[in-house]
């Protein structure tokens, strides 16, 4: 009986600290990082700062598939962002603060390798790491939504290696009414 009321005890205090909000401040000291979504200022902004509730609602919208905005590449089971991908994101990110009523929406992608599940969990990855990336460049969080497709729309169906480079990538893309 001891030992069930100790283990019930720990598993508490465990979801009580799994469930703490992390309060960081800026460097100026006067507000929690991410309270302007507009301030670039104090700290980087990381994914862990960034709720989903502050994207923009894809409903009723539609995906501008003319985009000016370009696609970037990952290597394989990565979300990190190389730096030829970063001077790309910065060219996205003119063309997004000179139309600064522009939503977007980021779409993660994968090869076919992995489980669907996989896929799907890296796509999200890659598509935070690239909202994380524009809003450390100043894009407000509230004009980028993500979406994981994972491996479902690959952009070369074949099975290869240059096919599954092109298939993992995050588009960016315009949203419409």
């Amino acid at each position: 009986m001891k030992n069930l009321s100790l283990i019930m005890l720990l598993a508490l205090c465990l979801c009580i600290g799994a469930c703490a909000k992390k309060q960081t401040t800026n460097q100026n000291g006067n507000g929690l990082v991410g309270d302007d979504p507009f301030s670039t200022q104090g700290e980087p902004i990381t994914i862990d700062d960034i709720k989903f509730t502050d994207e923009p609602s894809l409903r009723d919208y539609n995906i501008d598939k003319r985009s000016s905005l370009v696609t970037i590449y990952f290597d394989f089971d990565s979300n990190s962002i190389s730096e030829d991908a970063k001077e790309i994101l910065k060219g996205n990110v003119n063309y997004l603060k000179e139309n600064p009523d522009l939503k977007i929406v980021i779409e993660g992608h994968c090869d076919e390798r992995g489980t669907a599940e996989y896929n799907l969990a890296l796509g999200q990855r890659r598509a935070l790491k690239v909202k994380e990336y524009y809003v450390q460049l100043g894009i407000a969080p509230a004009r980028i939504a993500t979406i994981s497709y994972g491996e479902e729309k690959p952009e070369d169906k074949r099975s290869s290696e240059s096919a599954w480079a092109k298939n993992r990538r995050a588009e960016t893309k315009a949203i419409v009414k």
